[in-house]
Order: structure tokens, then sequence, then C-alpha cells
């Protein structure tokens, strides 16, 4: 079977997030399982138009903006070539119903963007953009629809899907067979693009009102992004700015923190807190869409529903403060994340087209 998937981003993509890590999980896991897999994407500087990556053709055209009028182009042209459509929703649709014309597909979804417009979007796109996001999505209301998280699935059918299914989500490595060693001193971490809506701002208010309490207390900022450069003028020595790292040094990283903050607005599921898990390494994080799917309270972590930066310092400090319960808490992440597997994703995913085509 041939399957074309359309995605904003591929996995070169210098903004790739936990969204691209899922789509490639599954689609090499399909090439392996016999499908011929076409991701269409936008350009990245650096990289071809064309390019096959862990047997996936990748194929890339368009920006930013243009990339959706160009993937409907490129359907136009090439659908008689393709047995299944895959359309990744962030933010909007590639294809309409009609453009399909009964061609058979479905829906990938992460979250609702609502109130992110107006933390990365200038006035008056934010505006825009919070204006249509329903309009773009309602045409597939009936359509089959695969997201990541229960809040999700909530989201999509508040306004008015009927066919929404929540995927198992996975985990792009092996846990620990058991937590590691824990840096010496207090240590907290932030990972993650460094954009308005993750907050990373937050997460440093936080750490300076732990480090009142903990004056021994370090943070560790892992990722790059727009505010890495205005975050560095903190000028705080027991603040280290990481950058884009390895996915060894990442993972070497979340393994020796005691805990992450995980201050986003919304999310579709939240990678980070699985990932963080599978280092033994637990998160406070806002009780928000997405992080109240992946985080369970008193098991991998705890949700903050107060969403401030002092809110988050206080729950954190009840961790950093009663070593019992968090070396309780870093044992159970770590046994609450062996149950992700991109394997099951895979397979769910590959069900759901089988029964579909």
């Amino acid at each position: 079977m041939k399957i074309l998937w359309f995605n904003w981003r591929d996995i070169r993509h210098p903004e790739a997030g936990g969204a691209e890590v899922l789509t490639h999980e599954v689609m090499r896991r399909l090439v392996q399982d016999g499908y011929d897999m076409t991701l269409f994407c936008p350009e990245v500087k650096g990289r071809p138009p064309e390019e096959v990556i862990d047997g996936v053709k990748i194929v890339r055209k368009g920006g930013k903006y243009t990339v959706y009028g160009k993937g409907r182009s490129y359907f136009r042209k090439n659908k008689d070539k393709y047995d299944f459509i895959i359309d990744e929703v962030n933010p909007r649709p590639f294809l309409t119903r009609k453009l399909l014309d009964g061609k058979p597909s479905m829906v990938l979804f992460h979250q609702m963007i609502r109130e992110e417009w107006f933390y990365e979007m200038p006035f008056p796109l934010s505006y825009i953009c919070n204006y249509y996001e329903n309009r773009w999505l309602l045409p597939h209301r009936e359509t089959l629809t695969l997201t990541v998280s229960q809040s999700s699935k909530m989201d999509l059918e508040g306004i008015g899907f009927s066919n929404v299914k929540v995927i198992p989500m996975g985990i792009s490595t092996e846990p620990l067979a058991q937590v590691g060693e824990k840096e010496d001193t207090p240590t907290v971490a932030f990972i993650g693009r460094l954009k308005k809506h993750k907050l990373p701002d937050h997460a440093i208010k936080a750490f300076h009102i732990i480090h009142d309490s903990m004056p021994s207390a370090k943070l560790w900022v892992i990722g790059g992004g727009d505010m890495l450069n205005d975050l560095k003028e903190t000028n705080d020595k027991n603040i280290t700015f990481f950058g884009h790292v390895s996915h060894q040094t990442k993972f070497d990283l979340l393994s020796k923190a005691h805990l992450v903050l995980v201050p986003s607005i919304r999310e579709g599921w939240g990678l980070i807190v699985t990932e963080s898990n599978a280092m033994g390494t637990p998160v406070v994080a806002y009780d928000v869409n997405g992080l109240r799917d992946s985080v369970v309270e008193d098991k991998n972590g705890t949700l903050v529903k107060d969403k401030t930066p002092e809110s988050l310092a206080r729950a954190a400090l009840k961790m950093l403060n009663d070593k019992e319960m968090l070396q309780k808490l870093s044992r159970t992440s770590l046994e609450h994340s062996r149950q992700f597997s991109w394997d099951s994703t895979a397979d769910y995913i590959r069900h759901q087209i089988e029964n579909k085509s």
C-alpha cells in the first residue's frame, strides 16, 4: 500500500518537536512492514527537496505558510499514485473533503492552538488564525480522526467531531533499568523549544524562588529557540543554557536532574514528560490540556492548578525538600514510562489504516 502523509515539518526540520517524532517513528515502522511511505512537508534549509530517511521518502516544497497550497497541488498531480492519505493537522489540514473526492484518508490531530496564537503570532494574524481555527477543522468533523490525548479528543468533540480515537503514545528511548545517580546539588531542568507558549520564562522565575530557599540549587535549560538570547540575559551563574543538544546528551542530562519543570500553556500530550520519566525523573507541570493526560498525580509528577511561577516553585520545593517522596516518585516515574512504545502506536495506526482502506 502506498501512503501519502502530510505534515508541516519533518524530523530534520530545526523546529521539529514531539509531533514530528511521532510521525517519523510511525512511518519508519510502517516501511518495515512493507508500506510505501511518502511524507510531504515544507522545505528545510540545507536539506534536499527530496530524500529518503529510514526508508521514508521525504518530499519538501514551499515554506511555513505556502506549504499548504503546495501540498494541495502535489496531491492533485499525484493522487492516483497513492492508496491512502493521512492529513496531519498542525494547526490546519492540508486537504479538503472535496479535494479528496472519496480517496481513503484519515486525519491525525495533536491539539487545538487556541491561546497559542496570541503568544506566537503578531496582531492581527493572531486574531485571524484564532477565528479560523475551528473553520479549518470543521469540514473533517465526520472523518476518522486520530489524536494523542483525551483532552484533544474532548476539544474535537466539542466542535462537532464524531469519529475520534485516541492513539497510544510512544517513547524514543529505552527506559533506564533503574534510577541512576542524580546530581549532588538540587537540580531542576527545563527542556523544550524556547518559544513563548512553552513559558520558559516561568521556569526561570520559579527557579529564582527555588534558589532563594535552596542556595545550592541549579537550573538546566535544554533546547534552542527564539527566546534563547533574551533568556540568557538573566546572567545567573546558577542557570546553564545548553541550547540544542544531541539525544544522548539530552537523556544524560534528564537522568541526572532531580525534576523537570513543564510550564506550557497547553500540549497535545507532552512527550518530554514521558522522556523525563524514562530517565527516572518526575515532572512539575501546569494543569493544562495534554499535560493533565501525560502526568498522573503522585505517580510520575504533579500538576499545578494555579499556573504561576510562584505555584510552580512551591510544588517543586515540596518535592525537593522531601527526599523520600522524591526518590519514590523517581522510581514510580520510571516504572510508569515502561508502558509507552512507538511499536504500539504504529500497530494502532496500521490497524486503523487497514480497516479504513
